[in-house]
């Protein structure tokens, strides 16, 4: 009765079933060690990417703040005087580049105007001219521009000032 008894069908059974019983709650075991794994693997990233996400935030305020910076420098250093007309200069290169491109009857008048200008310039250079400064007068600095300029008889124009402001009194 005892061999009946471990070795029936029900017997059978019950040891199959525990069979896998033990199968199914290693699997078990294991799919919950590995989604902890997975879950600190997730916890672990994250903070990663949050702290990376840190430091990029901190480095593009102070990109940004630097940007800020040099437009300040780079708007006060146009200030200066002999920068602006640099800039100036620099504006009016630019437009006669456009013009020349996109207003087809611009171009010859303006390489005929051009080459005109460059031969008064060298003119004035070689000290066969009066010099003829437009841009001081322009952008400033035209009065002592024009005190430096002499007068038809030689004569420099604050020396003729002078010389009527004496005759009037």
């Amino acid at each position: 009765m005892n061999k009946d008894l471990f070795l029936g069908q029900f017997a059978l059974g019950f040891y199959l079933g525990c069979i896998f019983l033990v199968i199914a709650c290693y699997n078990y075991l294991r799919l919950k060690s590995e989604l902890a794994r997975f879950r600190r693997h997730l916890s672990d990233k994250l903070e990663i990417e949050a702290e990376t996400m840190k430091k990029i935030k901190a480095e593009q305020e102070n990109l940004r703040k630097e940007n800020e910076t040099l437009r300040v420098k780079v708007n006060a250093l146009n200030e200066i005087p002999d920068r602006k007309l640099q800039r100036d200069l620099e504006v009016y290169a630019r437009a006669e580049k456009r013009m020349l491109i996109n207003a087809p009857g611009f171009a010859p008048a303006w390489e005929t105007a051009k080459s005109d200008a460059h031969g008064e310039l060298a003119e004035e250079e070689a000290g066969k001219a009066a010099p003829k400064r437009i841009f001081s007068r322009l952008f400033g600095g035209g009065n002592s521009a024009t005190a430096a300029l002499p007068n038809r008889d030689g004569n420099n124009n604050s020396e003729s000032d002078a010389a009527r402001s004496g005759a009037e009194h």
